[in-house]
């Protein structure tokens, strides 16, 4: 293929070329500035802690914490291994059963991924605490819900449904000639679907296995809220710099909560490099609608149930949360009330309208800034692409803590002193999600054929026109999901912008985490109860108005 070339130059007027230059410069800059400037500050403080080089914090932390490293290690660990398991039941169940059932079955699981965090930690207090509805009420037993193994169950919770979307996206991409290929050598199913079905799952096992890790390791929320005495070195990265204000001991600890996540996105980039042969030789799209794979009853009665009792879950989740918003059991009797509603009204709702503005920016700003890199990238063939790129994809691999604590050191001073303010909350929520944009508009633009731009080149645009007239109406898909992901991460974030809320630019997601941490669990329904609604309402108006548009600009 041959690289974009600028062969009708004369076609550009200075202008054109200046707008052009300009806009490369500026997105350069700006990933430069919001990802790898506050990135390096982390790791400067940390060993710079008072202006010169010294080991002395790591040495403390290791000497005092070692037992935080330890069980964040061991509650990551198990948290991965148990979504996996689950979320790999579900995927072979669902994509192996009708229609009907696999549309119910990703239904839920996509309304779970819309859910504002804390929401499993929520319903599992309100069902199983001391005082729970299935616990207390029904039971009658009064049982501890916290510690180490509240964790893991909330934490498998929060992310079985990514993971499991992310193995059924791959499963249904398999070859069905190369299951049948399979059964007519004399395999057995429950074979099959181990020498077959998940070694070419393995790209989408590998990725939710990343994905999850990380986010198990970043979690502080779901320990201090359930873990009871037991804890962690991402609790004690939000203590350091919430309780204590001790912004070196946090940096520390943030760099070696990075460590095991970089060893994991090694493995990661490993397995998946050496899956791309088979990728590029295997199977395409064939003979995939309607096709009937008898796992055997014994397997397909066990990933049914995992899959039943997962999904039950969640939905008593959802019923025990919005139960909770409309009623008080405080005193032993379930009464129906208004006193929640009426307290996030006038106490609260400034910070909910404050998160759908910051969200709808963040998700503006991330959908253009993430394309137009993307397409710099892949199709300007710019020198030191790969270096943008690599850079721009770094916040995926940063726990959340860590790239919130970068924001505080590398915007709390001059040149760009902006902490405190709502921008560094809205400006960290965009370049904490730039990689998601980039990922999706350069499988996209892969699509695209590049004649299309050579072709507007030929007929005279300039490439400033050729990018706004053509490449970007063709990018709407990607445009779309950028904003989604964006939006419904900037709406239900927490792990990052805590430490940059103030009094002035709080939001609905940090509200919710405080009403929770003090015991106030109706509160904290009514808020979950709005922002999913919410979400879900505003994600679903936009994608048809999106894609409506594009509809009519076809017809």
């Amino acid at each position: 293929m041959r690289k974009f070339s600028r062969g009708s130059r004369s076609l550009d007027t200075p202008f054109y070329d200046f707008f052009d230059l300009s806009t490369i410069i500026i997105i350069l800059g700006l990933i430069l500035i919001f990802i790898l400037w506050p990135i390096m500050e982390v790791f400067i403080k940390s060993f710079f802690p008072d202006g010169s080089f010294s080991l002395e914090m790591y040495r403390i932390i290791f000497k005092n914490n070692r037992q935080l490293i330890y069980n964040s290690i061991f509650v990551s660990t198990l948290s991965t291994l148990g979504t996996i398991f689950i979320a790999i039941s579900i995927a072979l169940y669902a994509t192996f059963s009708n229609t009907k059932i696999k549309g119910i079955i990703s239904a839920i699981l996509m309304l779970t991924m819309i859910s504002p965090p804390f929401v499993s930690s929520l319903s599992y207090i309100i069902l199983f605490g001391r005082r729970g509805l299935i616990t207390h009420r029904l039971l009658g037993l009064s049982i501890s819900p916290y510690g180490w193994h509240g964790i893991v169950m909330m934490q498998i919770a929060g992310s079985v449904s990514i993971a499991a979307l992310l193995i059924i996206g791959i499963m249904s991409s398999i070859d069905r000639n190369l299951i049948n290929a399979s059964l007519d050598l004399g395999e057995s199913p429950s074979n099959t679907v181990k020498k077959v079905i998940l070694p070419l799952a393995k790209p989408g096992i590998v990725a939710a296995s990343f994905l999850t890790f990380v986010k198990s390791i970043s979690d502080f929320g779901t320990p201090i809220i359930i873990g009871g005495r037991f804890n962690v070195l991402a609790t004690e990265a939000y203590l350091s710099v919430i309780g204590r204000g001790n912004l070196p001991r946090a940096a520390a600890i943030s760099v070696i909560i990075l460590i095991p996540s970089l060893f994991i996105f090694q493995i990661y980039r490993y397995h998946m490099e050496s899956t791309q042969l088979l990728s590029a030789s295997g199977a395409k799209l064939k003979n995939n609608d309607n096709f009937g794979f008898n796992m055997g009853k014994t397997l397909t009665f066990f990933l049914g149930f995992i899959t039943s009792l997962f999904l039950t879950f969640m939905v008593l989740q959802y019923i025990a949360i919005f139960l909770s918003a409309i009623s008080d059991y405080r005193t032993g009797t379930l009464i129906f009330t208004t006193e929640y509603i009426k307290a996030v009204r006038f106490s609260l709702m400034p910070s909910f309208f404050r998160s759908i503005r910051y969200s709808f920016i963040a998700g503006i700003a991330t959908s253009i800034i993430g394309l137009l890199l993307s397409y710099y990238i892949e199709r300007r063939n710019l020198k030191i692409g790969k270096t943008m790129d690599f850079i721009s994809t770094l916040p995926y691999i940063m726990p959340g803590p860590f790239f919130g604590i970068a924001y505080i050191l590398a915007f709390n001073k001059n040149p760009i002193a902006i902490t405190g303010t709502g921008l560094i909350v809205v400006l960290n929520c965009i370049f904490r999600q730039i990689p998601i944009s980039t990922k999706a508009a350069s499988a996209a633009l892969k699509n695209i054929s590049i004649e299309l731009e050579y072709a507007a080149r030929d007929l005279g645009s300039p490439n400033i026109k050729v990018i706004w007239g053509i490449v970007m109406p063709l990018l709407k898909p990607a445009f779309l999901v950028s904003f989604v992901n964006t939006f419904t991460a900037t709406m239900t974030t927490v792990g990052a912008i805590i430490f940059l809320i103030t009094p002035s630019s709080r939001v609905a997601t940090v509200e919710m985490f405080n009403v929770l941490r003090d015991g106030k669990y109706g509160l904290a329904s009514v808020l979950a109860s709005i922002l999913i609604i919410t979400t879900l309402i505003i994600n679903v108006s936009f994608s048809a108005l999106l894609m409506g548009n594009s509809k009519i600009s076809k017809e």
